[in-house]
């Protein structure tokens, strides 16, 4: 499958344009934009631009909904419980952890609850926002969609891919961001893949009878044919981080877990957050806490390195490193640059308006 190279600012700018005629208001659009194309700069075209489609079928089908605020739904010192209203996930989440921040700065810590929120997209966006702000955050999140992972010794799929996030601030260096599903791949890496027509790594797939396949299309299987399901990674200790995921994320904080009886939209993917969000300072090791990290880093990366490796990489390199890679240009395939055509031609017939065709923007 042949892709395009976009230009990262132009793709940017057709983001916003694009919730701008849908009705998005500016902070709105201006942050799904940053968010969506900032995934795809990290590398995780899973969580980027590919996400469009579904998110305007949602809001054709009144399931998103734009402009939404959070609403307070308890507060106590340092507890914070946030409903958000359906709104678009980009837009809450950050009004959400800004206020999750400003309660840690209070009073230390903060545990944070957000609900009902539309598809909160790359977890690891807001354990930056986290950590430049000098915070520490743990997230657990549930994803209430199709289920798509299956439990460890089962074939049906039970949960969605959960991701699991820890963000760490550095004195005068980037951050540490562990942020990752708790299946062995993202489904939209899954998805990627298949509207690439390449393999997904082994060990990550089931087809619909159990067989372990490298096949991504078994999670696509159209015309409501049997699907296949997502593995968890390392086997039962992914699927037991996924269910308290699950568990944190949804149950204690209000949100639904994935049942049936939840499963009432056809395209909205809702997530529900559990965060802890803590200032390190407050544990009372402001003047050992960056000496003892930096020297601890630098004990790590002084590793000998194995055959095929060039260094030793810690959490939020790579990311960083997509981001130079990217700077500038960033490739799209064929499948999914149709399928974003598709998504403004949609929001032309909806509202009247839209910034076109985003293949018009391709390079190549």
């Amino acid at each position: 499958m042949s892709e395009h190279r976009i230009p990262t600012a132009g793709l940017h700018q057709w983001v916003v344009d694009l919730w701008l005629a849908a009705g998005s208001d500016a902070r709105e659009a201006r942050l799904t934009a940053d968010h969506l194309v900032g995934a795809n700069l990290s590398g995780h075209d899973s969580h980027g631009v590919g996400m469009i489609p579904k998110y305007v079928m949602s809001w054709q089908g009144d399931q998103l909904q734009l402009n939404q605020k959070v609403s307070v739904v308890h507060e106590s010192g340092g507890i914070l419980s946030l409903d958000g209203n359906r709104g678009m996930g980009q837009a809450v989440t950050e009004q959400a952890m800004g206020m999750g921040i400003e309660r840690a700065r209070e009073h230390g810590v903060c545990v944070l609850g957000l609900r009902r929120s539309h598809h909160l997209g790359r977890v690891g966006h807001w354990a930056e926002q986290a950590t430049a702000a000098g915070m520490i955050s743990i997230h657990f999140v549930n994803v209430l969609s199709k289920p798509i992972v299956a439990p460890h010794g089962g074939y049906d799929a039970r949960f969605g891919t959960n991701p699991f996030t820890i963000g760490v601030p550095l004195p005068a260096q980037p951050p540490l961001v562990l942020d990752f599903a708790t299946s062995a791949i993202a489904l939209g890496k899954v998805r990627v893949a298949h509207n690439k027509g390449v393999a997904v790594p082994p060990g990550s797939l089931m087809d619909p009878n159990g067989h372990p396949t490298d096949d991504p299309s078994v999670m696509f299987p159209g015309a409501g044919g049997p699907q296949g399901a997502l593995r968890t990674f390392g086997e039962h200790k992914g699927y037991v981080l996924a269910v308290m995921c699950e568990l944190l994320g949804a149950a204690v904080t209000g949100g639904h877990t994935i049942r049936p009886e939840t499963l009432t939209h056809e395209h909205a993917v809702w997530n529900n957050m559990l965060a802890i969000i803590f200032d390190p300072a407050r544990l009372g090791s402001s003047t050992t806490f960056g000496h003892e990290v930096e020297a601890f880093v630098e004990w790590v990366k002084a590793s000998r390195l194995q055959p095929g490796n060039d260094q030793i990489r810690l959490p939020g390199d790579t990311e960083r490193e997509w981001r130079r890679a990217r700077a500038d240009f960033i490739p799209v395939d064929s499948s999914t640059l149709a399928q974003l055509d598709d998504a403004a031609a949609r929001v032309l017939q909806a509202r009247g308006k839209s910034p076109g065709p985003v293949s018009a923007l391709a390079t190549d």
